[in-house]
């Protein structure tokens, strides 16, 4: 089971610091990453992404569903879109494990002009010592699980997209 973690904070200058903390916690194995990274957003509503320089995840088909699921999430246009075949398949799939229409509603909301986010799709993560080591940063947290199945039905998804 994966966690995909939307952590928003008023100021950029937040966002990054926090993003630096999830980078720390690798290393002491309280988080395993699938995929990592901060938006900000600028003054214009413009989002701006960084990711770590390294690679997060050793496994492709995990960098890819993040890497599809953060798109999906924060790069394609929403409201009335025309979805090709393959990206409207992933939203069905995304929807069932509760990444739908709410959820991506709430992001927006949380991505305000001067504010930022931090992304993280845990393969595996130790909550409580997370949540202490994040404490201090503050954030509204937004949180959904993608169960072993779902996870599956993703990457499966993309491998025939």
């Amino acid at each position: 089971m994966s966690e995909l973690i939307i952590i928003g904070y008023d100021d950029h200058d937040t966002a990054e610091r926090a993003y630096e903390k999830v980078q720390s916690l690798r290393s002491t194995h309280i988080v395993e990453l699938a995929g990592l990274a901060v938006v900000t957003v600028d003054s214009d509503g413009k989002s701006h992404v960084d990711t770590p320089g390294k690679q997060v995840t050793d496994s492709a088909l995990s960098g890819a569903l993040f890497g599809m699921i953060f798109g999906v999430l924060f790069v394609v246009p929403f409201a009335g879109m025309i979805v090709g075949g393959a990206i409207g398949a992933l939203m069905g799939r995304l929807a069932k494990s509760g990444i739908n229409a709410s959820f991506r509603e709430r992001i927006d909301t949380l991505l305000a002009p001067g504010r930022g986010a931090v992304v993280i799709m845990a393969k595996r993560i130790t909550q409580d010592k997370f949540s202490d080591a994040m404490r201090p940063f503050g954030g509204e947290v937004l949180q959904t699980s993608l169960s072993n199945e779902d996870e599956r039905e993703l990457v499966e998804g993309l491998a025939g997209s």
